[in-house]
């Protein structure tokens, strides 16, 4: 091989190339935060966040596919197409959560022919993007360094989104804002394009009119979020919202309205103010008062406080150990006037101690918090010793009564909290003469996943003593005590009760032929039967 014909290395990166990669780091950014954003919205609204996920990651990476196949008849003015591509992806992918938001408002039957159409579109639109722009460096670039840059640059732009936007994005500006500022980080994108490559288009105005106008619509739309957020669930919700935030691990509204004060978690309703005492009454009373004198009590979930304001009515109670994954629910709840006037104060009371932790891992570890200072948001106690870490507390501590008061098992996350490895695990920090109590369902719409939870406790050796009580906005709503030694009925009950009394205790255990017990398979962690049988039940109902 001759010297003239001798292929010469390949040169530094030119300024161009290198504002090209980092612009492959943003789009990668954003075409993963959309995949999320997509995902995060389904499993909201539809449940069962594993399948959720699942087919949407699918059908992004398949719409991916799709683009990249397609990229192969853009053959000329690649740059411009590269910029109508980075603006109808900032345009389409930054709308997309508050569309998604409004449509299940105000055309609920549309939202899952709506979240596949936009995945799919996006997901094409940024399949087109890096091939796009592998061609446009392959100018200037040898191919094996090329593909190497790239793909770094790709691989790092989604590490970095995928690490901020559940615990940076989400908590802090919600799934609306965004979405939204990653649009307009497209959108810049595409005007940091329009700048690259000036000499090279053909159409600088209208380009640079459509920069303008999709930059102007993404940031009128940021600024304004709060509006379409309002606006969505204000519709969605039908009573007036005072309170709305997305924490790490779910989105909390209270509204207010004829019902008094309600919560939704993930737009599903926790608790009315009007009849909320009926289902912490029967949840609490059953268990604490059949003990007689419990002393150390644990509530796993129930961050809203309702249950542990109940328990605090036994003069026998030293400490409760409240274990609540999201510490923006007992933040809330503890500090804000009219919310902690319902739990009357229970979360601020010295006795109580909050913690923030996922409840299966707090039982694997055996710790107990309650031996670890003063409550979430306390002062320590002047003069006093160190209070003891979690760690130094033994993994034997057992309690007289354990609430399990989560919700229902809408997902796989949840669902692993009614498993046969949980309780056997609860049966560990139960004492012998210990009861704990578990919330249920309804065992008349949701039959079958109410028996499998109770089947389910049996089967670590628990003995369990169903019931159920009517909510008025649940309907007949189901609980389960499980303990060592078999239930007796209580002869007292705390005074001041509004629902419960003694005469009337005896009837929630009765259940009628439509609610009677039916076999039912044991739900284990290998195979969440109960989460699959849940979604079938309470599908039929919302179905009609």
């Amino acid at each position: 091989m001759t010297a003239s014909t001798r292929p010469s290395p390949p040169s530094a990166p030119r300024p161009l190339d290198i504002a090209l990669l980092a612009s492959v780091f943003v789009v990668a950014a954003c075409g993963l935060l959309y995949e999320l954003a997509a995902g995060a919205l389904a499993s909201y609204v539809l449940g069962d966040s594993v399948l959720q996920f699942s087919t949407i990651i699918g059908t992004y990476l398949f719409a991916m596919g799709v683009g990249s196949w397609l990229s192969r008849y853009f053959e000329r003015q690649l740059p411009a197409h590269f910029l109508r591509i980075e603006l109808l992806v900032a345009l389409i992918g930054g709308a997309l959560p508050a569309t998604l938001f409004l449509a299940n408002a105000y055309v609920p039957g549309a939202f899952r022919v709506l979240l596949y159409g936009m995945v799919l579109l996006v997901g094409m639109l940024v399949g087109l993007e890096i091939p796009l722009v592998m061609r446009i460096l392959k100018r200037n670039v040898a191919l094996k360094d090329l593909v190497s840059q790239v793909l770094t640059f790709d691989y790092l732009g989604a590490l970095a989104v995928s690490l901020a936007f559940p615990l940076l994005l989400v908590p802090h500006l919600g799934l609306i804002r965004t979405g939204l500022l990653f649009g307009i980080f497209n959108a810049v994108v595409a005007v940091w394009a329009l700048w690259l490559f000036r000499h090279e288009l053909r159409q600088l105005r209208a380009h640079a009119l459509a920069c303008a106008a999709v930059l102007g619509a993404l940031l009128a739309g940021f600024a304004g979020s709060e509006h379409i957020t309002r606006f969505a669930e204000d519709r969605f919700y039908q009573d007036r919202i005072v309170i709305s935030s997305a924490s790490a691990y779910q989105r909390i509204v209270v509204t207010q309205g004829r019902m008094g004060h309600r919560l939704y978690l993930n737009g599903n309703l926790q608790f009315a103010e009007r009849d909320e005492y009926r289902y912490h009454e029967a949840l609490v009373h059953p268990a604490m008062a059949a003990h007689g004198a419990p002393k150390r009590v644990a509530v796993l979930g129930g961050g809203d406080g309702m249950a542990v304001r109940e328990i605090l009515k036994y003069p026998s109670v030293e400490s409760v150990t409240l274990v609540e994954l999201d510490p923006a629910m007992t933040q809330l709840f503890r500090t804000d006037p009219a919310l902690s006037r319902l739990n009357g104060g229970a979360l601020s009371d010295p006795r109580v101690h909050v913690v923030n932790t996922d409840a299966f891992q707090w039982l694997q570890r055996g710790e107990d918090m309650s031996a670890a200072g003063p409550p979430q948001g306390a002062k320590a106690p002047p003069g006093g010793s160190e209070p003891r870490t979690a760690g130094s507390v033994g993994a034997h501590d057992t309690f007289d009564v354990i609430v399990v008061d989560f919700p229902d098992p809408t997902n796989f996350a949840i669902g692993k909290l009614y498993t046969n490895s949980f309780y056997a695990l609860l049966d560990q920090r139960l004492a012998a003469s210990g009861y704990a109590v578990v919330q249920t369902t309804s065992p008349l719409v949701a039959r079958q996943s109410f028996w499998t939870v109770v089947q389910t406790i049996e089967s670590v050796g628990l003995s369990a003593a169903p019931y159920h009580a009517h909510v008025p906005s649940f309907g007949e709503w189901g609980f389960v005590i499980a303990s060592r030694r078999p239930w007796r009925l209580p002869e007292r009950l705390p005074e001041g009760l509004r629902f419960l009394s003694p005469a009337t205790l005896p009837l929630l255990f009765d259940f009628p032929l439509d609610m009677a017990r039916q076999p039912a398979e044991v739900n284990r962690l290998s195979n969440q039967i109960l989460v699959h049988t849940y979604e079938q039940e309470w599908g039929k109902v919302i179905a009609h």
